[in-house]
């Protein structure tokens, strides 16, 4: 019996005369077993009725239906309904010549050759024998083709209904065997669940069960597990070479059932952020309610889930700026299905002054969210004119035209990288920090109370276009190898949701002239991080797919700062919002050097226009940077 399998396996599709010679025969046993019942086993009966002769020729006509029908063309073992009636309507044509020949056979010599009792008894087992021994065959080769397939050992974390009902989802596929549950709740350890054991999940026990109960997979089924609990047993599944999947929240279920395709891997991402931010939502929605609010750069990471975020406190319209048409016009799509107010998309540059003035004309925002910048640092280090025109000229636009319109509110969006910038890109955004803090200023000076700036600092966001998540995802899926600059290199991460979500608090918090910095909890080691989604991919480090160090890219650091050596931070109501002590700059100085890079912006002297940045922000220090130079100077 343990070779059985293997031969099936190796045995290849019956040539069709052998399945026309097997029908044949069951044809002909049929019809002796007619004969037999119709004469009650007399054997002198049979051979006084000449049962032979009608053996022949219900053989010979059972034959002659089989290749006219083509009866014998279905694959046995993928025998279906159809193949049922082919052979319905095969041994009814073989009943119908056998009468024909019986009736002529009366005709002529006045006797019948087959009683018909004997055709009737025949075509009703014909019909058992033939559609039965198929059905047999295709029964033995699904037995053992399931018996050969290896079933994932899974255990589900969550003795719930949730897990329930996921163990009934999983229980439908032939690959997936569940061998018992999970649980923290001591209450609920060493019973039985739906027939399954549910074991201590807690501390070493985790390991222990999966050494000793060999399992291939856990599927966690709890939606309020903590960050800290999920990342310990995620660490569990990988020490010991476990798949680990979520499922997701039941709201998220299609048509309200869970499917097998719904269980999904753990994103990094899900590893990465934090327990959730409780947000003081009748602040926020006091805020947004009924306004006019301005994003900048909508179609961006940032700027579509701000889009998203504001939309849900009922502001009476959002206004879209960006220059990126088709994400402009997803985004656009995405919230008019949502959102009640009024969305206005515009395709604009907002180094374009006169275009920005006339949409601000049009449309008297009260907030703009200014999310519009470039942000990828080796670009911007070998293009710092554009660096220049849109992080520094482009927030100059929008602040004078913010006082202009005496727009109340202008929220804009920095970054950790202009914290001691190493690079053009984060220097722009410094430059860009110091101008609208240096207006605000300037305006509570002079007792002009109309615009309020401030500014929100934090660092990289987990899946954004362009950052390391998605391109590890990729070159993992590619087969490798995944490509880190350097071993030692950390950064720190944030969810894209999150980011926005404090973006909206500090917005609202604001009173004028303030740095706030998000709370970004630990750094990251970016090699570490590639490890772990290398492993949570079901692949090891260094076997199945490599990591290479490539060296760090122009203007980049090993690691990144949220506040200067200088600055310091003050407590706000909010524990993961602070306000960063910065230390300020006039007005006229910032102006006078943002006119000369107005001059400068179209110079193809690019020396020049770095200079210019260092001697405005003396802590920009280039690192593997042609601008270097410059240093020693």
């Amino acid at each position: 019996m343990k070779n059985l399998p293997a031969f099936l396996r190796k045995l290849k599709i019956l040539p069709r005369w052998v399945i026309v010679l097997i029908d044949s025969g069951f044809i002909v046993f049929s019809t002796l077993t007619g004969y037999l019942l119709r004469f009650n086993f007399s054997t002198a009966e049979l051979i006084n009725n000449h049962f032979y002769f009608g053996i022949a020729i219900y053989g010979t006509c059972g034959f002659l239906a089989i290749i006219a029908t083509g009866s014998y063309k279905g694959i046995i073992r993928y025998t279906g309904i159809q193949d049922g009636v082919r052979i319905f309507f095969m041994l009814v044509l073989n009943a119908s010549l056998v009468s024909a020949i019986n009736l002529l056979t009366y005709v002529s010599s006045g006797n019948f050759i087959i009683p018909f009792s004997v055709i009737f008894i025949s075509l009703l087992s014909s019909f058992l024998f033939l559609f039965n021994y198929r059905l047999l065959v295709k029964y033995i080769f699904a037995y053992y083709r399931n018996a050969i397939i290896k079933k994932s050992r899974v255990l589900i974390f969550g003795a719930g209904q949730t897990g329930i009902i996921t163990r009934h989802v999983i229980e439908s596929t032939p690959r997936m065997q569940i061998v018992g549950f999970l649980e923290d709740n001591p209450n609920k350890i060493g019973k039985v669940l739906d027939g399954s054991k549910i074991y201590d999940g807690r501390g070493d026990s985790l390991d222990h069960c999966f050494d000793e109960l060999n399992i291939d997979e856990l599927v966690i089924t709890v939606r309020d597990i903590s960050l800290e609990r999920k990342n310990e047993m995620v660490d569990a599944c990988i020490r010991n070479h476990v798949k680990v999947r979520t499922v997701p929240p039941v709201e998220k279920w299609v048509g309200g059932e869970l499917s097998i395709n719904q269980i999904r891997e753990v994103n990094i991402e899900e590893l990465l952020g934090r327990e959730t931010i409780q947000l003081n939502n009748i602040s926020i929605a006091s805020n947004l309610k009924g306004k006019r609010v301005c994003i900048t750069g909508a179609a961006g990471s940032i700027g579509s889930e701000l889009v998203r975020q504001v939309a849900a406190y009922g502001p009476e319209r959002i206004i879209l700026i960006d220059q990126a048409e088709s994400p402009l016009y997803e985004i656009e799509r995405e919230i008019k299905v949502k959102f009640t107010g009024r969305v206005i998309p515009y395709l604009a540059d907002i180094t374009n002054r006169a275009r920005i003035s006339a949409i601000f004309e049009e449309n008297k925002p009260e907030i703009i969210y200014h999310a519009a910048a470039y942000k990828h640092v080796p670009l911007m280090e070998g293009n710092p004119s554009e660096a220049i025109h849109c992080n520094i000229l482009g927030t100059k636009n929008l602040a004078d035209l913010a006082i202009e319109f005496r727009i109340k509110k202008f929220v804009m969006i920095s970054t950790d990288k202009a914290v001691n910038p190493t690079n053009v890109m984060g220097c722009s955004k410094r430059i860009a920090e110091v101008y609208v803090q240096a207006l605000n200023e300037k305006l509570r000076l002079a007792g002009n109370h109309s615009t309020a700036f401030v500014t929100t600092r934090f660092g990289n966001v987990l899946g954004s276009n362009g950052s390391v998540i998605p391109l590890f995802k990729k070159q993992i899926q590619d087969g490798g190898p995944v490509t880190v600059t350097h071993p030692e290199v950390t950064r720190f991460f944030m969810t894209i949701p999150e980011a926005c979500q404090l973006v909206l608090e500090a917005g609202t918090m604001g009173k004028g002239g303030e740095i706030f910095i998000f709370d970004m909890g630990k750094p990251v080691k970016i090699s570490d991080l590639a490890k772990k989604m290398i492993l949570l991919s079901g692949m090891q480090p260094g076997k199945d797919i490599e990591i290479v160090f490539t060296g760090l890219r122009e203007g980049e650091k090993l690691y990144e700062e949220l506040l200067n050596k200088s600055e310091d931070t003050i407590q706000t109501h909010h524990e993961k919002i602070l306000i960063g002590k910065v230390e300020p700059h006039s007005y006229e100085e910032i102006n006078r050097y943002i006119e000369l890079f107005f001059d400068l912006v179209n110079d193809k002297n690019e020396l020049k226009m770095v200079a210019l940045m260092k001697e405005l922000i003396p802590d920009f220090r280039s690192n593997y940077s042609r601008y270097e130079v410059l240093d020693k100077e």
